[in-house]
């Protein structure tokens, strides 16, 4: 199996269609609620819900998933069923597999219950129609022409007792999303030249994104927080309650990062851990979210959120 424990956990669905073929009087049967085994269509509706949630049971590499919701939808013509079977879940991979499974399975029990009444009764395709919430939609957001730029804070690394490897992390990850990652340094554990650093990138080099790692734990010098009272303007609190919940999710210790996020004029900045482990967990939390709130900066909407916009 594929690891997905990296992922967000959000909105996943799909819809996989399937189409059976039939002589115009037995579909009229299926109509008239007379077949013999029974109304076919609300047993087929019951069987693509029994068929989705059990996926991870009969295709060995799927992982099981909490299913929200299971949608049969019938559009008949004089020869023709089609089955629309629609998925929802909330969790960090993909429904596509529980749809077509679920069509699949609703066509199967139709099929079984006309077989004696049409010998030419068949089963024509099943394939996926749509899907959304997983990483293909997400990573339509483009970052590209975001300045950004990574800060390091820590005592050992700028005395060069310690080689840094979040700050390369992070800016591996930036470059790997599309940003223009234009500036990368290594401060020490202090309030002031923290402070002045980031006001510098963002006030006079255009930087539009910060991201600091390190100095946010319990720590006598860790005073990354602390530096950004002297930077923020508007507090963006979501960006590392996410990163923290997240982290939590897989460690005990991330509720200790003291990390804040907010806003300086045009510019997002965003405090991380100073552990790898802390930076991975955090970027793979709020990296989508980040780069949507730049569009929201620019007085943008919610144009490409794949769950649609307000009206």
């Amino acid at each position: 199996m594929i690891d997905v424990g990296h992922k967000t956990t959000t909105l996943r669905t799909a819809t996989a269609r399937a189409v059976i073929q039939a002589r115009s009087a037995t579909l009229d049967r299926v109509r008239e609620r007379t077949v013999p085994k029974g109304d076919c269509l609300e047993v087929g509706r019951a069987c693509a819900a029994l068929a989705a949630k059990n996926v991870a049971n009969t295709i060995p590499y799927c992982h099981p998933i909490r299913i929200d919701w299971v949608g049969t939808l019938y559009e008949m013509t004089d020869e023709q069923i089609q089955v629309d079977v629609t998925v929802h879940a909330v969790d960090r991979t993909g429904v596509e597999v529980e749809a077509m499974a679920a069509a699949s399975a609703a066509s199967l029990v139709i099929y079984d219950m006309l077989k004696m009444l049409d010998d030419s009764v068949s089963i024509e395709g099943i394939r996926l129609v749509q899907k959304s919430g997983g990483k293909t939609d997400w990573n339509k957001i483009d970052p590209s022409g975001i300045r950004a730029g990574v800060l390091v804070c820590s005592d050992s690394i700028s005395a060069g007792h310690k080689t840094d490897r979040s700050g390369e992390l992070i800016r591996e990850r930036l470059v790997g999303r599309g940003f223009d990652v234009a500036e990368y340094e290594v401060v020490p554990d202090d309030e002031d030249t923290i402070a002045s650093t980031v006001r510098r990138w963002i006030d006079d080099d255009r930087i539009r994104l910060v991201i600091t790692t390190g100095g946010t734990g319990f720590g006598p010098r860790d005073h990354t927080p602390e530096a950004m009272d002297a930077v923020i303007e508007r507090e963006a609190p979501g960006i590392v309650e996410a990163a923290r919940a997240h982290g939590q999710e897989r460690t005990p210790f991330s509720m200790l990062s003291r990390g804040r996020a907010g806003i300086r004029g045009e510019g997002l900045i965003v405090n991380l851990p100073g552990s790898t482990g802390g930076v991975k967990d955090s970027i793979d939390a709020v990296l989508t979210g980040v780069i949507h709130g730049f569009k929201m900066l620019r007085g943008g909407g919610h144009e490409d959120d794949p769950r649609g916009t307000q009206e």
